[in-house]
Order: C-alpha cells, then structure tokens, then sequence
C-alpha cells in the first residue's frame, strides 16, 4: 500500500464519519476539534480521532466501544436533514445499474426534495461531471444545498428552483434523467427533448396509475426497452440461537421504471 492510500484512510477535519455503537446507535459526524457526542452507553470525546484511521476503535466514558467507519452511499442518504421522503438504497442502487451513469456523466435530477438522491449522485459523476437538479419550492433546495455541501459534492450540482412540466430544461445531450415526482408523465417530453439518444431515463412512483400514465407518455415520446420492476428487502438476522428473517422487511417502497430514448426516424 502507498502512502497516499495510507494517506486517504486517515480522518481528517471536515471528513465525514460514521461513528457506530450498535445498530440502533449510529451517528453521522463531521470531524471537528473538541467535538464531543452524547448516547446512553456513554458519552464520546471525538476531538481526538482526528489523525486517526478509519476503522478506530475508541472507549465511551462508561467503557462501551465505538467505531470511527468510512460512510457508504446509503449512510450519506439516510443521514441527511430531511424535508421530504427519500429513495430507498435498495431501489436507487438497481436503478443506478440501469443507467450508464459514471465519472464525468451529466445527470438531471427531477424533485431535489431533501438532497440525498442529488448527492449520491453527484458522488458517482464526481470529480468531473455534474447534476443538475430540479425542484419547485425553494425551501428545499435551501436544505438540500446543505446536505450536499456537508457530503462535500456541492461543486458537482448546480440547482433550479423551475417547474419543469411548465419550462424547459436548460441541458440538452445528458446522459441520464432521474424522475421524483407525483406525475413523472408530464416530465416525459421535456426529457426526450434533453436527454442523449440511446441513453437512460428511470422514474419512480408508489401507485401503479402513476406508473401506467408514465409508460404510455413513454411510449409516446420515442423510448424504448421500458421495464417497470419492484424490489424486496429482508434482512436476515444471524444469532448463535438460529438464522432467520427479521420480522419486519422494506417491501413496497416504489415501483420502478426505465427507458432508453431512440431518435425519430428521418
């Protein structure tokens, strides 16, 4: 291993770490000097972890460890302040598979709401593509320009504040279109018009009408190979007394459709 991997694994200020107790005491901080954390298995000095490398393990004031882990894509989505309701991991990572997106992609994002979709996705265009994200209410967009400035993305999105089944957008030629809003349908021309041929738009819905006016609209404006799925998850749980499904599982969160755009015939 090099020094500069030696190098990337050792926290820093401003990075963000996910210090874990247990599964139900996880906490998403930003490493700051003299930071202290509070929980019911102790309080954490965290000042120190500093210098440290990732996967630390330091003491609570009652003798409880702690772990000082690198955040996945999930824990950045799930950890942010919300404002609306988020895509679940589960659905995103399957939908991230259908696009060819990647470092150096231009994405439009549709329905910023809370920023964790706009974010992960701008940690997966970075370090030299960008998102464009979309939202209505401004509100939003003030809380999800600090989501995605604490993740340390904010160079890779730009934001509208547009109501986009009224106006255009102001990219064309880009390399995936994802959709998070009530009526997905009505974003289908403006996106055909915006986005490369051959290349991807997803959209996600919880009710089946919504995705059915969304497949005809799509159909309509020159997609193609569009498939409409639903993902499961159930966690197993591994104890020493026996192995079996949690109880409760993520079932229907939203059903998800894709499409690729083809050109019109000459």
């Amino acid at each position: 291993m090099g020094d500069s991997e030696v190098s990337e694994n050792i926290i820093k200020p401003r990075d963000l770490i996910l210090i874990y107790l247990d599964v139900k005491r996880q906490f998403l901080i930003q490493a700051t000097a003299n930071l202290k954390l509070s929980s019911d298995l102790g309080n954490m000095d965290l000042g120190d972890i500093i210098g440290k490398p990732f996967g630390y393990v330091g003491e609570t004031h009652l003798g409880n460890e702690f772990y000082c882990l690198k955040p996945s894509s999930a824990d950045l989505m799930f950890k942010v302040k919300r404002k609306t309701t988020i895509v679940y991991p589960k659905d995103l990572g399957y939908l991230l598979l259908e696009t060819a997106v990647g470092p150096g992609s231009r994405v439009i994002d549709i329905g910023t709401g809370s920023g964790a979709l706009t974010l992960v996705l701008a940690k997966f265009v970075a370090p030299d593509g960008m998102v464009f994200s979309y939202e209505r209410r401004e509100e939003f967009i003030d809380n999800a320009k600090k989501n995605v400035e604490r993740a340390g993305y904010i160079k890779n999105v730009k934001f509208y504040c547009r109501d986009v089944p009224q106006e255009e957008f102001s990219e064309k030629e880009v390399d995936a279109i994802f959709v998070d809003v009530p009526e997905p349908w009505g974003i289908v021309p403006k996106a055909s018009a915006a986005l490369k041929g051959g290349y991807h738009l997803v959209s996600w819905s919880p009710n089946v009408e919504q995705v059915k006016r969304t497949v005809e609209a799509l159909k309509v404006h020159n997609f193609t190979r569009i498939k409409v799925s639903e993902i499961v998850e159930r966690e197993i749980l591994v104890r020493q007394q026996g192995v079996r499904p949690r109880e409760r599982g993520i079932t229907h969160t939203a059903y998800l459709v894709k499409a690729q755009k083809v050109n019109t015939k000459h």
